[in-house]
C-alpha cells in the first residue's frame, strides 16, 4: 500500500519530487520515501532525471493500473464480507416482512431482495416491517454473494459533422438495446440515435460512471457513446478490469 502511495504520488507531481511533501502526505518518514523512491528506480518504475526529478515509466504506469484494480477488489470484499454485519443494507421485498423476521437476500438487476422463505445462503434480520414490492433494512447480514462482473457493450456512433444519429446503423443498434436490462446514452447523438429505434436511456448524464457501477452489481449495460469518447471510455474500463465488447454503429462501420 505504501509504495503505491508513494508512486501515485510521484506520478501526480513529476517531475519535480519533494520528499517531504510526500512523507507527509502519506504519513512516514522522509528517509522511508527516500529508500521506496530507490526500490522503485531499481524495478524500472520511475526514472531520475536528476536528484530531485523523477517521472513515472510505462511499466510503472501498468503497475499503477494492476494495483488499483487489485485495491478496489479488495476493498469490495471487505464491504461484503467483514463490514456486511455492522452495516445496514436496503432490499425490496419480496413480500410482506415483519420486524425481526430471518429474511434472505439475492440480487436481482442489480437490486437486494428480500424473501422469508426461499433460502439464497445469505441472510440477516429485517430491522423493520414492509410491504410487498416496498424497502426494508436489514443488518447482521450472513453468507457471501459472490457478484460476476458484467460486460457492457459500447455501441460508437459518429459525431454530427460525421452525420450523427441520422448516420447510424439503426438496424444493428436496435437488437443490441432492446436485449440489454440497461442503456446509458453519451452525447445529443447517441440520445437520438436511441429515439429513432423507440428505447430512453436510463442515464445521459455521468453515464459512463454508472454503466460501471451496474457492471459491479452484475447488471450487463450498453453505452451508446459518440466517437471520441470512446478511447476514454475504454481506458477507463480497461483499468478496472471491466470486460467489454465495442460495435462500430456508423453505416460505414464494420
Amino acid at each position: 500500500m505504501t509504495k503505491f502511495q508513494v508512486l501515485t504520488e510521484i506520478a501526480a507531481h513529476q517531475p519535480n519530487v519533494r520528499q517531504k511533501e510526500i512523507a507527509a502526505k502519506i504519513g512516514i518518514t522522509p528517509q522511508a520515501v527516500s529508500e521506496y523512491i530507490k526500490e522503485l528506480t531499481a524495478e524500472g518504475l520511475i526514472h531520475s532525471d536528476g536528484r530531485v526529478r523523477y517521472k513515472i515509466t510505462k511499466d510503472g504506469v501498468e503497475w499503477v493500473l494492476d494495483n488499483a484494480s487489485e485495491l478496489k477488489r479488495y476493498s469490495q470484499l471487505v464491504m461484503e464480507d467483514i463490514i456486511s454485519h455492522v452495516s445496514t443494507w436496503t432490499a425490496i421485498c419480496d413480500e410482506a416482512i415483519t420486524k425481526e423476521d430471518k429474511v434472505y437476500i439475492e440480487m436481482r438487476k442489480g437490486l437486494l431482495y428480500a424473501n422469508r422463505s426461499r433460502d439464497t445462503g445469505i441472510y440477516g434480520t429485517a430491522i423493520m416491517a414492509g410491504e410487498k414490492g416496498y424497502d426494508i433494512g436489514v443488518t447482521d447480514l450472513k453468507g457471501y454473494m459472490h457478484i460476476e462482473t458484467e460486460s457492457i457493450t459500447i455501441c460508437k456512433i459518429p459525431r454530427i459533422k460525421r452525420g450523427g444519429s441520422s448516420f447510424t446503423n439503426l438496424d444493428r443498434l436496435r437488437p443490441i438495446v432492446e436485449s440489454k436490462p440497461y442503456i446509458g446514452a453519451v452525447g445529443t447523438e447517441a440520445l437520438m440515435a436511441l429515439k429513432r429505434v423507440g428505447i430512453t436511456p436510463d442515464v445521459m448524464f455521468g453515464a459512463t460512471e454508472s454503466v460501471i457501477q451496474a457492471a459491479y452489481h452484475g447488471l450487463s449495460s450498453a453505452v451508446v457513446i459518440v466517437e471520441d469518447e470512446v478511447s476514454f471510455f475504454m481506458a477507463r474500463l480497461e483499468s478496472e478490469s471491466i470486460p467489454y465488447e465495442i460495435m462500430d454503429l456508423s453505416k460505414t462501420g464494420k
